[in-house]
């Protein structure tokens, strides 16, 4: 009698974690559709011990815990982006428009969701993250890149839009639900930049800002310009496809195609989903090599180890089969 109870008891300690664990899912917030499956810590009572016996009984398999600003000091970003405000960058963008608190600002919106803040099975990937995301926006906003010697340029947050006068990027196909406003262009914006009426639709609902009517909005505000490039960061192109931050938290489980096509979870796979064809599955190309190159001078600047990056088919995207070919998918 006295088994049967404890073991009743431990099945509804079981029910309940599993039940709370699922109700505080990092899974789609109102209009999103983020990294599944994290719990998170003080959120409710006990929070810690709750994240570790889900890890434990793999219910969801991350914890989200912390801030950005625990292990992301402005010094740092100083020393990432010490030319950002030269003036051989000054004809590209305002001066001073890209500021170390504009991206904690613009990250503490999307912290909560597992933004440099997620343990996977007790493991902290937050630093490699942000590392990971920073170069991606300094290979997009960059004036430069010493490719000869392979040092990453330091002139990086240079631009913060890239005009295109012979396209205005509207889509007609979302007339519907993303109609584009007469004149307005959705041209390259933000510190990694989005295109498309249907991009900026999706991402002014999350961030609660007219960018249909208003794309300027981006060019205008740096923590903007960054909310919308963690948007892009942390949702996936397509159903179905992982996102960026699933991939570099290691989150994402590749299945059969996947492995068949060579995509595993790491930095490599960052490339293949923001992308595709452009970078990835070309062999050994400069331009991947540039990005992975401010990959890892960024681990380096915050401390990590660059062997945690994985062995090369991790790191690189050589050899990956796109997630979406350049022809059927928009930038």
């Amino acid at each position: 009698m006295e088994y049967k109870c404890c073991a009743l008891l431990t099945t509804a300690l079981i029910l309940v974690i599993l039940v709370n664990c699922n109700a505080l899912r990092c899974a789609r917030p109102a209009r999103g559709s983020y990294s599944r499956g994290c719990c998170v810590k003080g959120a409710i009572t006990e929070g810690e011990k709750l994240c570790a016996l889900c890890n434990t009984l793999k219910a969801p398999t991350c914890c989200v815990e912390g801030a950005i600003t625990d292990y992301f000091q402005i010094n740092q970003f100083e020393k990432m982006f010490s030319n950002r405000d030269s003036l051989e960058v000054e004809s590209h963008a305002n001066k001073a428009f890209w500021d170390y608190q504009s991206f904690i600002t613009a990250s503490a919106y999307f912290q909560p969701y597992g933004f440099g803040t997620t343990y996977i099975n007790r493991k902290f990937t937050g630093t490699k993250e942000v590392a990971a995301f920073l170069a991606h926006v300094a290979s997009k906003t960059s004036c430069e890149y010493n490719v000869t010697t392979k040092e990453p340029s330091a002139s990086s947050l240079c631009h913060y839009k890239k005009t295109n006068s012979n396209s205005y990027y509207c889509d007609e196909q979302y007339k519907n639900t993303y109609p584009c406003t007469s004149g307005i262009a959705y041209y390259s914006r933000g510190a990694l930049p989005i295109y498309w009426n249907y991009n900026y639709g999706e991402a002014g609902k999350e961030l609660d800002v007219d960018l249909l009517n208003h794309p300027e909005y981006i060019e205008q505000n740096a923590t903007l310009a960054f909310q919308v490039a963690i948007w892009r960061w942390m949702m996936p192109i397509k159903e179905h496809q992982p996102s960026a931050h699933e991939v570099i938290i290691d989150y994402w489980k590749p299945n059969k195609n996947d492995t068949m096509g060579k995509r595993v979870s790491g930095f490599g796979a960052t490339m293949n989903i923001l992308y595709g064809d452009l970078v990835c599955g070309q062999g050994d190309n400069e331009s991947m090599n540039n990005i992975i190159a401010q990959y890892l001078y960024y681990l380096d600047l915050m401390g990590v180890n660059r062997e945690e990056t994985g062995p090369n088919e991790v790191l690189s995207c050589a050899k990956q089969v796109v997630f979406n070919p350049s022809s059927s998918s928009s930038p």
